[in-house]
């Protein structure tokens, strides 16, 4: 049981790393990205092909993060310059993002042997081999979610954070700034994705493996943690909406894990999150007419 729960707070906070990046995108860009099921396989790919030649592992995650911004630039580029529509953007990012993941690892899916150095087995002796051996993984998949979290955090409170949250919100106001909106959205974009791509070499180095459809999927799942996050943590003053983010990823992650154990069969899962994705859905609506007919009330 303490490794399930275990188990679940990795993952959780791995694919929160990646809900973070939804964040942006779905909740301050207004920007449905459909790339992130691209980029979210592109961190694994980099992060494979340097783990498996030598490379420093925590170099990795670096590189996997300055690729997923890349790739955010170019689906901007696409709806900035290029005039096309943002749903397609994500979806021509993505679907060129196949082709190159597959080509960087050279084949549909592979494993790393496991002897491979990873940034857990390089810290692993900080928690010998007795009981607390069993938290190392969650212990530093959690410092690196902190980073990627206090990081965006600070981010936000900055002037091109203001400038981020503006262009979703009244684009007219970043104008009279005298900025290009455009050029806000594509920074946001690539940080978007840059977290999408950073959490995807985290978790290639916590699996050891790579499959180019690992990403399918990803957008919905990053979407649910971003409503339930959202939905309800969003009255605890304290908290801020990143943290509610990862919260929402593993009340996600722990759900699906809970219908698992209970017997649901594996090739049931995407299923499953459609579900949930919809019963999310539902909850958010349901909570914002509730909401909407409460303040007439007062009015």
């Amino acid at each position: 049981m303490e490794g399930l729960i275990v188990g679940i707070l990795e993952q959780g906070l791995i694919y929160g790393i990646m809900a973070m990046g939804v964040y942006i995108t779905y909740t301050i860009l207004d920007f449905p990205d459909l790339s992130v099921d691209g980029t979210f396989p592109l961190g694994i790919a980099i992060c494979f092909v340097m783990i498996n030649n030598g490379l420093n592992p925590w170099l990795a995650l670096l590189a996997a993060f300055a690729a997923g911004c890349i790739a955010g630039m170019f689906t901007g580029i696409f709806n900035v310059k290029l005039r096309i529509r943002n749903l397609l953007c994500g979806i021509l990012t993505m679907t060129a993002l196949y082709s190159i993941n597959y080509g960087i690892v050279g084949k549909a899916s592979d494993f790393l042997s496991m002897d491979t150095t990873t940034i857990f087995s390089q810290t692993a002796f900080l928690f010998g081999n007795g009981h607390f051996a069993l938290y190392s993984k969650f212990v530093v998949i959690l410092v690196i979610t902190l980073i990627a979290k206090f990081a965006l955090d600070w981010y936000m409170r900055t002037k091109s954070g203001f400038l981020l949250r503006s262009v979703g919100d009244n684009e007219g106001l970043v104008i009279t700034l005298a900025q290009n909106p455009g050029t806000i959205k594509i920074i946001g974009l690539a940080i978007a994705n840059g977290l999408v791509s950073l959490a995807g070499a985290v978790y290639c180095q916590y699996g050891k493996a790579f499959n180019v459809a690992s990403g399918t999927g990803t957008v919905v799942m990053g979407l649910a943690a971003v409503i339930i996050g959202s939905t309800i943590f969003k009255k605890i003053k304290f908290l801020r909406i990143t943290t509610g983010v990862l919260f929402g990823m593993i009340i996600y992650k722990a759900c699906i894990s809970i219908a698992l154990a209970a017997g649901l069969r594996s090739q049931d899962t995407n299923l499953m999150i459609t579900i949930l994705f919809i019963a999310t859905l539902c909850v958010d609506e349901f909570l914002l007419k509730k909401k909407k007919v409460g303040v007439k009330k007062n009015a």
